[in-house]
């Protein structure tokens, strides 16, 4: 069987076990993560309404040469706090997307937290 098969569909195992367990409401939405490998995509969702309330992307910021794709995330994630706080939200779930909690992932939870949100 293919390898890229087999990771696709554990990772998509892994997201259906966090989206059963994890909603956005109107008063904690839902902080969606989407990593490819070329970008970050991040919403902030009511479940209840399936609205989008904020969202932002890493095409949005201006990356220097020096720059990681973490350093991007960390910018990333601090941009879509800002913006979220503009809208009157304060607290969010966080939802990873079946993605491991480190590198990109954890650099928008850590930017995210250092603009005003708390999960």
């Amino acid at each position: 069987m293919d390898k890229n098969i087999v990771k696709n569909a554990k990772k998509e195992r892994r997201r259906g076990k966090i989206r059963a367990k994890i909603s956005g409401n109107s008063e904690r939405p839902r902080l969606s993560v989407f990593r490819s490998n070329t970008g970050l995509f991040l919403q902030i969702v009511n479940d209840n309404e399936q609205k989008t309330l904020v969202s932002a992307n890493s095409k949005e910021i201006k990356v220097k040469k020096s720059e990681t794709k973490v350093d991007v995330a960390f910018q990333l994630g601090k941009l879509i706090g800002e913006r979220a706080i503009e809208k009157k939200i304060s607290k969010v779930v966080f939802d990873r997307g079946g993605n491991q909690f480190h590198g990109r992932v954890k650099a928008v939870a850590d930017g995210a937290r250092e603009a005003g949100l708390s999960f």
